[in-house]
């Protein structure tokens, strides 16, 4: 998920390079919210085609100026049309420009090339990483006293604690920034069953407008297309963080688990097997008990709210 993401930031870019075929429209009055833009294009499908899409994914205009593409899903298949962003007319067929390995990343990263199953798949797994963040912070708090030390990267250490350093340091920096990218994964990843609600809440009250305003909110951040080049530039690189957190992740858990087990079940004497984040360390602070104190009262603490 994070390599893809980072791979369909400029997806629009690459698609406008090598589609000669844009239809253009022009500015009349404010632009149709995307889910105004979905419903527009619910009713120009049933009035055309006499069908009802299972589906319906605004995908946003391939260039400034551009009319909106909207993919529709049926028992059909797919196909796309293009809807006029700001009079919901349907304008045609969506020409297929960009090459088939970009539509492969941006179909892998939406829905792991297994249609609805590989998207709901894709929900639960935007909802592990929103418990991994919530249960992240539980686990990096190093206590009051320590936790300046926890955002920053040590010199002169072991490639081990290095590792674990580099984890709590990315964690810490980009812990508000994987979070919303959880949230808005867990929207796209059941859009019907989220506009479902959001129509209940209507019928009860809830200013529709809003709801439409913060569904749209959270797409245009998980995707970052619509803030300029700066921020597109960034979610590319950033986008690679969750990688490097699974793999530092990786490492520790090697170390401190599976290592310390692997050495448990061959040793032969009575000597205790200690993992390399146990082991003495001129470096390495003489208070990693304490640590694990405070995280284990952490957990308590947590487990007691709930």
């Amino acid at each position: 998920m994070s390599l893809s993401g980072s791979a369909i930031v400029f997806r629009h870019e690459m698609d406008h390079a090598l589609c000669p075929e844009i239809i253009l429209v022009k500015p009349l009055g404010a632009r149709m919210s995307d889910a105004e833009l979905t419903r527009a294009a619910q009713r120009a499908l049933e009035r055309r085609f006499a069908l009802r899409s299972t589906r319906i994914e605004v995908r946003g205009p391939r260039a400034p100026g551009a009319a909106v593409e909207v993919w529709y899903f049926s028992e059909r298949g797919r196909s796309e049309r293009v809807l006029d962003p700001y009079t919901g007319q349907d304008l045609g067929d969506a020409t297929a420009c960009e090459p088939k390995f970009v539509s492969g990343l941006a179909e892998l990263h939406d829905n792991l090339l297994g249609g609805n199953a590989g998207r709901m798949v894709n929900g639960i797994g935007a909802v592990v990483l929103a418990l991994l963040c919530l249960t992240g912070v539980v686990l990096w708090w190093p206590g009051r006293g320590r936790w300046r030390r926890s955002i920053t990267l040590r010199r002169n250490v072991d490639w081990r604690h290095f590792t674990r350093d580099l984890h709590s340091v990315l964690g810490f920096w980009t812990f508000a920034l994987m979070l919303m990218w959880a949230i808005s994964g867990i929207y796209l990843g059941f859009p019907s069953a989220l506009s479902a609600l959001g129509d209940v809440l209507a019928a009860h009250g809830a200013d529709t407008e809003r709801i439409d305003v913060l569904t749209d909110g959270l797409a245009t951040l998980h995707f970052g297309r619509a803030f300029g080049l700066p921020v597109k530039l960034l979610w590319t690189l950033l986008g690679l963080v969750p990688a490097a957190l699974f793999v530092t992740g990786t490492v520790m858990w090697w170390n401190r688990v599976l290592r310390q087990a692997v050495g448990r079940s061959g040793a032969t004497g009575s000597e205790p097997v200690l993992g390399d984040y146990d082991r003495p360390d001129a470096v390495h602070d003489a208070d990693v008990n304490k640590q694990r104190e405070e995280t284990e009262r952490s957990l308590i603490t947590v487990r007691n709210i709930l």
